[in-house]
């Protein structure tokens, strides 16, 4: 599936237009649902321009001088990743730390061909970090951002399929992509392409599905399982993957199972132990299965959904010299928001955030209730006090951070 090309113009989320439509694929978030989610790939040319997220300056600062170490960086040659201390060495005097980036080994190694594969951007460079942030919210799945900077007429990596669905955004240069349909729909983050080479090799000798060649402000979408592998052009390229580690049915049923089974560690028969001389579960089966599906059909797991979803990501960052100056300057007028990305809920009287969680007395549930909009807030507002627990609990941030 292919969107006919369009100069879709910089727009800002929070004004309505959300990211997917704005700069990735032209479609609403119902049109991206109801066509293309988790279904087929999307080939978007001139989406947007990525400049502002991404660059060749952005490779060099990262490589050079951001003293980054692994595994925020991998590097890849003919397919086969390279070990990490081919390309890395001590940090020098003052430092304890052994395994910081070698840019004199990357640039050989880089010479030689060998992809660079920048991982973790999400939480090393702002830019794509707020971006990723945005799609996050906006899908509902946690999100990942890599950058792949391979040299001329070279590729990181063969065929193979990913257990999470991608948006691949060219950055610089052109890099041609192979896209071919599964061999394993919708595979989980336990089956690995790996796991299925021979299928994976023999798939790779049939006709694309998608043949193409990106460039800057291409994106591709593909879900998970789809077969891909990609060759720089007569250029460096560098692009971005966002992975969406997309939450399944399959994980719902486990999280389910986990409080059936929680539910049944307080029935005393459960415990009870089998009779002597039982050799294999014979009769006891039936009973046991009697009672799971009791237990399964009473069981509540969106409280294991939301801690395991609090878990997967970090909350916006919190800047401890502003967040301090926020403290000692509060006052009635003061201007507050909720920190981004906490994941934010009440339970009862309880608030639970990915930063910990706070009881309040009834009182003051409905301030924090209107706190939990995301809107601009003044302290007394929600009254001096709770504002100043909640700034020291990294929950509130000053409303210019």
């Amino acid at each position: 599936m292919s969107i006919p090309p369009t100069a879709l113009q910089h727009a800002d989320a929070t004004a309505g237009v959300g990211v997917l439509k704005a700069r990735l694929t032209g479609l609403s978030q119902e049109e991206f649902a109801r066509d293309v989610w988790a279904r087929t790939a999307l080939l978007t040319r001139r989406a947007s321009d990525f400049s502002d997220l991404f660059s060749a300056e952005a490779v060099d600062e990262l490589t050079s001088r951001r003293g980054l170490r692994t595994p925020f960086l991998r590097v890849a040659k003919d397919g086969v990743t390279i070990p990490d201390a081919s390309f890395t060495s001590s940090a020098g005097v003052g430092a304890t730390i052994g395994d910081q980036l070698d840019d004199t080994a990357l640039w050989c190694m880089f010479a030689d061909g060998a992809t660079l594969v920048l991982q973790a951007l999400q939480r090393t460079w702002g830019p794509v970090a707020d971006f990723s942030a945005r799609l996050s919210t906006e899908l509902g799945h946690p999100v990942q951002a890599n950058a792949y900077v391979t040299p001329p007429q070279n590729r990181g990596f063969d065929d193979h399929y990913d257990v999470h669905d991608v948006f691949v955004l060219q950055i610089a240069g052109a890099k041609r992509w192979l896209v071919r349909e599964p061999v394993h729909p919708d595979p989980l983050r336990d089956q690995p392409w790996t796991d299925r080479r021979s299928a994976v090799a023999e798939a790779a000798k049939g006709q694309a599905h998608i043949d193409t060649v990106l460039e800057p402000g291409d994106v591709l979408y593909l879900p998970r399982g789809w077969l891909h592998a990609a060759q720089a052009q007569g250029e460096v390229s560098i692009h971005l993957t966002l992975g969406i580690h997309t939450w399944t049915r399959y994980a719902l049923a486990e999280q389910l199972a986990q409080s059936a089974l929680a539910l049944l560690r307080d029935d005393p028969q459960m415990r009870g132990t089998l009779p002597l001389g039982v050799d294999g579960p014979g009769g006891e089966i039936d009973a046991v299965r009697e009672r799971l599906v009791a237990a399964v059909t009473k069981a509540d797991s969106a409280p294991l959904f939301h801690r395991t979803r609090r878990a997967q990501a970090r909350p916006a960052p919190l800047g401890p010299l502003a967040q301090l100056e926020a403290v000692d300057g509060l006052g009635p007028h003061s201007r507050v928001r909720l920190r981004g990305q906490l994941e934010a809920r009440l339970e009862g009287p309880r608030l639970v955030t990915r930063v910990g969680w706070f009881d309040f007395p009834e009182t003051d549930v409905p301030l924090v209730t209107r706190m939990l909009d995301g809107g601009v807030r003044t302290a007394g507002e929600l009254g001096v006090e709770l504002a100043e627990r909640l700034l020291r609990a990294g929950v509130l941030v000053p409303a210019e951070q």
